[in-house]
């Protein structure tokens, strides 16, 4: 009689180590299937691809309108909404095409949309400033939460270099640098933050500059915006994926070189969203949003290398980053740079209309493209 217990208690154990076995089993199957490289055609390939691309320009005047008035329902500002919420947000479909080409063991194709897609994105506040016309976008959204976001992403481009020069150290199969990455960038959140609630410096007020003032709210509940802010990012996602995996079948079937089509293709696909929204804000009087959307998503983007090595099963993703993967990284750190530069210089009008770092960053963009070809 006292040994029944016992066995029932063991008993139940099988059954639940059973039930445990077979359910991480099914799990494994689902990742495997998720992850499988099934090669589309070609047509398929190309039209899957073009139709993620616009499906996300669709969402970005979408995305920009609602982050712009949940900006000013939540009080973060502009600056700090833009480049925590809106930046993360633009930024999912980035997240997902790391993601799928890391998990398919496409190492460089993964490592250099993250990268990549910084670049293009950082040149979408070029075509941004092209579209604002009334002065130099840089010195119209002036703002310090942005100017400390872009020191910020600096930090994490120089990470994700050093990291690759580094021993690969690794902590449950995740590269270091990794988690590194993770840390200075909630530290670089709690320091934009802290700038926007108590400045310690301030911006010149011009008759050019635009203030992040409440604008008028419509009648929409804020918990609608926040659905139909979060409902339109899985969708980008969603379209992340798709391109993802018809850029994969693109670089196996027509013989590419991984590190174009990563940084270059799925780069600008992945910098749609962000032009687009940058656009739209723009046009809308958000200057301030449009930047920092920018600037928050170019830090997500960085933090795609971290994800990327955790779906990368092949080594640490840093190690595996070639010679033109690391070339575009260090380009786009320039570019970062001379971002950060135009929005402390604050000129009011440069070459072609626009301030100096506009001409700069197309130039920079153009000869990077020219050099990664040759």
């Amino acid at each position: 009689m006292n040994g029944r217990p016992a066995d029932n208690v063991f008993a139940r154990n099988r059954s639940a180590r059973a039930k445990f076995a077979v359910s991480r089993a099914f799990g494994r199957k689902i990742w495997r299937g998720m992850n499988e490289t099934t090669l589309w055609s070609l047509p398929v390939s190309i039209a899957v691809f073009v139709g993620g691309a616009l499906l996300t320009i669709g969402l970005g005047i979408r995305l920009s309108q609602a982050g712009n008035e949940l900006a000013d329902r939540t009080g973060f500002g502009e600056a700090v909404f833009g480049s925590i919420f809106f930046g993360g947000i633009i930024s999912l479909s980035g997240i997902v095409m790391t993601a799928t080409a890391a998990g398919n063991g496409q190492a460089s194709l993964a490592y250099s949309n993250a990268v990549g897609g910084v670049a293009a994105q950082i040149l979408a506040l070029g075509i941004a400033d092209i579209a604002y016309r009334r002065a130099n976008l840089e010195h119209a959204a002036a703002s310090l939460p942005n100017a400390v976001f872009a020191v910020v992403l600096g930090w994490l481009l120089c990470i994700a270099l050093l990291a690759s020069f580094a021993p690969p150290v690794t902590l449950f199969q995740v590269n270091i640098a990794s988690l590194v990455l993770v840390a200075v960038y909630v530290f670089g959140l709690h320091q934009v933050r802290a700038t926007h609630s108590d400045p310690q410096w301030h911006a010149k007020q011009t008759d050019q500059t635009v203030a992040d003032r409440p604008e008028a709210l419509s009648n929409r509940s804020t918990a609608g915006l926040w659905a139909d802010f979060a409902l339109s990012g899985l969708a980008v996602s969603a379209g992340g994926w798709a391109i993802a995996r018809a850029a994969i079948s693109l670089v196996q079937q027509l013989d590419l070189d991984a590190s174009f089509v990563g940084a270059f293709l799925m780069g600008a696909v992945n910098a749609i969203p962000e032009t687009v929204t940058a656009v739209a804000a723009v046009r809308t009087g958000a200057l301030t949003l449009a930047v920092g959307g920018v600037l928050g998503g170019n830090a997500f983007d960085v933090l795609n290398l971290a994800v990327g090595d955790v779906a990368y099963r092949g080594g640490s993703l840093y190690h595996a980053a070639d010679r033109d993967d690391l070339f575009v990284t260090l380009t786009s750190l320039l570019m970062t740079l001379i971002v950060l530069g135009g929005l402390l210089r604050r000129e009011r009008r440069g070459p072609l209309g626009i301030g100096f770092e506009g001409v700069a960053l197309g130039a920079v963009y153009a000869l990077m493209v020219v050099i990664t070809i040759m």
